[in-house]
């Protein structure tokens, strides 16, 4: 059995350009096709480390490691976890629920690590990865000591990687609801079946900046759980918020009721339908929350992505009250920044309204985006501020 990669100069350049990924078409020598920890070298001989290997994946290596002679067991696993562990410092003073390990943000290609409360959700995203398995679970009950470790492998990318997608509880137990703090504020979390690996995570700094505004008359468009709900309702007088899922607007109620929140009012809705009524009716709302899910799932879609996003923003724009704030991002990977702004501007300038650009948001620390490697930056965010 080989455990030698052997690939192409411009395979290599990637690695020296600081971006971990090798696609099988740069392999002129594949090792054996079974997942794990190979060395890959060029074809010149010279080595230039140790990579997961997916036999059956596009991204057929990824890389772990430029020593070649380290050893990649549970003691290299516990230290890098160690690493990440310290970029997080202080993220544990106004949360308990936050990322421990964000992929190739964090040098561990493939392997994402939240933590709620004392639970720790766990997703394997490549067959290389899931090799390891054994011994990163090890290192995570060193490092962190958790009453339990899930496994949220329910997701579609590891179709490509030939592995099974699964629920699966690895060490201890995990409550199906766990009730979790950020900034002031609680709402439970639902680690196995809930979005993601069980909340939304990497908005959390954003929800804490649109609460700091948050008054009088307050919308939370696209709701899901209420997390931006919640933080509204700390300032403003009423909140609605709108969802097209019934039960993802019960778990909203509930997040609310628990933090004594009375204010927050429900409303079953598609978004595109009901903002285009409230501006009929000329509502206003003074705070806007306007989170939408990724609508570019592939750069093909990107065209009528921007035109939704766009749609979504111009209503809100033409419904904030004087003096308003609308908080407006979007998770769509394929969306760059640059055609962020560019959607907002064009949005802006149809509203009729005179809007400034107050603050650009991103991803908090614990999700880092690491220049090199767009695939880690998908977070794009902004606060605008109504001047008429």
């Amino acid at each position: 059995m080989s455990e030698v990669a052997v690939v192409s100069g411009r395979g290599a350049g990637r690695w020296q350009r600081g971006h971990p990924w090798i696609f099988k078409s740069d392999l002129i020598d594949a090792p054996a096709p079974v997942p794990g920890i190979v060395t890959v070298r060029e074809r010149n001989g010279r080595v230039l480390g140790q990579a997961l290997w997916s036999p059956l994946s596009e991204i057929a290596l990824r890389l772990l490691d430029r020593n070649p002679d380290v050893r990649i067991d549970a003691a290299w696993w516990e230290r890098k976890l160690r690493v990440a562990l310290d970029r997080r410092d202080g993220v544990d003073r106004h949360a308990t629920a936050y990322r421990l390990v964000h992929g190739e943000g964090d040098g561990l290609p493939s392997l994402v690590v939240d933590r709620y409360a004392r639970s720790l959700v766990v997703q394997f995203m490549s067959a290389g990865l899931e090799a390891c398995r054994g011994d990163i679970v090890d290192a995570l009950e060193r490092v962190h000591a958790p009453t339990g470790i899930l496994a949220r492998n329910d997701v579609a990318l590891r179709r490509r990687e030939g592995l099974s997608e699964t629920v699966e509880l690895l060490r201890g137990e995990v409550p199906r609801t766990i009730e979790v703090e950020e900034h002031g504020v609680r709402y439970l979390a639902a680690p196995w079946d809930g979005q993601k690996t069980g909340a939304f995570l990497d908005q959390r700094e954003n929800r804490a900046a649109i609460g700091h505004v948050s008054c009088g008359r307050a919308l939370d468009c696209f709701a899901y759980h209420g997390s931006f709900a919640i933080h509204l309702a700390r300032g403003a007088r009423e909140v609605i918020a709108l969802d097209s899922s019934a039960p993802a607007l019960e778990r909203a109620q509930e997040n609310a009721t628990l933090n004594g929140f009375a204010h927050v009012v429900p409303v079953v809705a598609d978004a595109f339908e009901w903002l285009r009524e409230a501006e009929r009716n000329k509502e206003k709302f003074d705070t806007i929350a306007l989170d939408p899910p990724a609508f570019a799932k592939s750069k093909a879609s990107l065209p009528a992505a921007i035109r939704g996003y766009k749609e979504v923003n111009l209503r809100a724009m033409r419904i904030l009250a004087s003096g308003g704030h609308l908080f407006t991002a979007s998770c769509s990977f394929h969306l760059g920044k640059a055609q962020f702004l560019d959607m907002l501007q064009d949005a802006a300038a149809d509203s009729g309204r005179r809007l400034a650009l107050r603050a650009i948001y991103g991803q908090p620390v614990d999700h880092p985006e690491v220049l090199g490697i767009p695939e880690t930056g998908y977070i794009k965010g902004a606060m605008l501020e109504a001047l008429d």
